[in-house]
């Protein structure tokens, strides 16, 4: 049941609450619930799916972006695609960036990058973070 929690909670925190899911990874590894390897799997796969999800509005929707209920503002897209175009396919390592993050996947989806190597680069980026977040914890409590 924990494992679901912060999987929906990173799932949510990609575009809705940011930050949402480092704050509940860190109330449970603080409480010890949890298997803090499945805990980082599931924040992990969360706001992978949701990259995924915004991976394939970008891919699929884009023309919809003038929408005002569109997840992703027409300037923020504009300028990530931009660096996408610039920097390439790596800059999906960054991907777990607050702000500029969620246009990146978005820039990728509308470039047509492969799935598999968005898959690749996007997970690597946020479970980098999430391990992040867990070696800090474990360091600051002994």
């Amino acid at each position: 049941m924990i494992y679901a929690a912060l999987f929906l909670s990173a799932l949510a925190s990609a575009t809705l609450l940011p930050g949402s899911s480092d704050a509940a990874l860190l109330a449970l590894l603080a409480s010890g619930n949890g298997d803090p390897t499945l805990l980082v799997a599931a924040a992990t796969a969360g706001n992978v799916a949701r990259s995924l999800l915004t991976w394939g509005l970008g891919r699929y929707l884009l023309h919809l972006s003038a929408q005002p209920s569109f997840p992703v503002r027409p300037a923020d897209y504009t300028r990530a695609a931009g660096w996408f175009r610039r920097y390439g396919i790596w800059l999906l390592l960054f991907s777990w960036l607050p702000v500029v993050g969620h246009p990146l996947t978005l820039a990728a989806g509308a470039a047509r990058v492969w799935l598999l190597p968005f898959l690749i680069l996007v997970s690597l980026g946020k479970a980098g973070r999430y391990l992040a977040i867990f070696a800090a914890f474990a360091a600051w409590n002994g």
